[in-house]
């Protein structure tokens, strides 16, 4: 076979794999479409409760317009399998808390908790809850406002919580990789293929995490120092905090998950910040130390300095 007939013959099969990968995206996009559509029908004629027996309390923000596509993030997680012992929204403005959308209000006479707080960035989602709650025994789950989370979304974050308590638990995990004694850039990573622990191992909020007790315990010795170290990046002071306190990350399935974005809530997003312009690589540069470095690289089993 000539070079050229070699190159040839890949043509249709690449173009058969690019025309199957839009063709996925728009089925995506079309039953993103559906579901949102279908929640916002369920809000305004649901009088269910979205809490229920899970021990556990979820939390989420949500700012700007995101405010008018919020109550779709939330309807799902309030059809899921299980509910929350807790479901929260956090508002960090006074102008947001007046308006309330009448969405969030109806879920609010369902039993969802609108709470006013302070500007914490994406750090807002846990932050407040972290610091306002003396003993932390309850696990807590972060999830997105412009996300559909399926029916099992939470339910299998609590069994994975059950299978290791003491672990962070979330649908995707990205994998962290070291060269020359240095973190390799974000783009770099690779996903995680397994649930296996490993001190490299990034969960990604987007796609809903479970944290421990003993997790939120180490959050709230921590502070607010993520508003001078990482303003925008909570996924990577979540992950340095976990690291440092010994804390292992587990993905709760073999493959990562991102679920359906909500239509329509995308023109706000740190992902063109923090991955496109390569702000996660310059924070990490300057967060993680040499024994942190160290740890990533050998799994988590070099024990770091408290």
């Amino acid at each position: 076979m000539t070079a050229s007939g070699g190159i040839g013959s890949l043509v249709p099969p690449l173009r058969l794999r690019a025309a199957v990968r839009r063709g996925r995206k728009g089925w995506k996009r079309l039953a993103a479409h559906g579901s949102a559509l279908c929640l916002r029908s369920l809000n305004l004629l649901s009088q269910a409760p979205v809490t229920g027996s899970a021990p556990v309390v979820v939390s989420m923000t949500t700012h700007g317009e995101r405010i008018h596509t919020v109550s779709i993030a939330l309807e799902s997680i309030a059809s899921g399998r299980v509910r929350p012992r807790r479901l929260l929204l956090w508002l960090d403005s006074e102008a947001l808390m007046a308006d309330r959308p009448a969405a969030v209000r109806r879920l609010e006479s369902r039993g969802l908790e609108v709470l006013l707080t302070s500007n914490y960035g994406p750090h807002t989602k846990y932050y407040p809850y972290v610091a306002g709650t003396d003993h932390h025994i309850l696990p807590l789950v972060t999830a997105d406002d412009d996300i559909i989370y399926p029916r099992s979304w939470l339910d299998l974050l609590i069994k994975a919580h059950h299978a290791d308590p003491e672990a962070v638990h979330g649908h995707w995990v990205n994998v962290m990789q070291v060269r020359a004694s240095r973190v390799v850039p974000y783009s770099d990573w690779r996903r995680a293929r397994d649930t296996g622990a490993a001190g490299g191992n990034f969960a990604l909020g987007v796609s809903g995490v479970i944290y421990p007790p003993a997790m939120l315990e180490e959050l709230r010795r921590q502070g607010d120092g993520f508003l001078a170290a990482a303003p925008g990046a909570d996924d990577i002071w979540l992950h340095r905090t976990a690291l440092r306190a010994g804390i292992p990350v587990r993905q709760v399935r073999t493959a990562p998950r991102h679920f359906p974005i909500i239509p329509g809530s995308q023109e706000s997003s740190l992902m063109a910040e923090n991955v496109g312009n390569r702000r996660n690589d310059f924070l990490i540069t300057g967060l993680y130390a040499a024994d942190d470095i160290l740890a990533i690289a050998t799994n988590g089993d070099h024990q770091l300095p408290k």
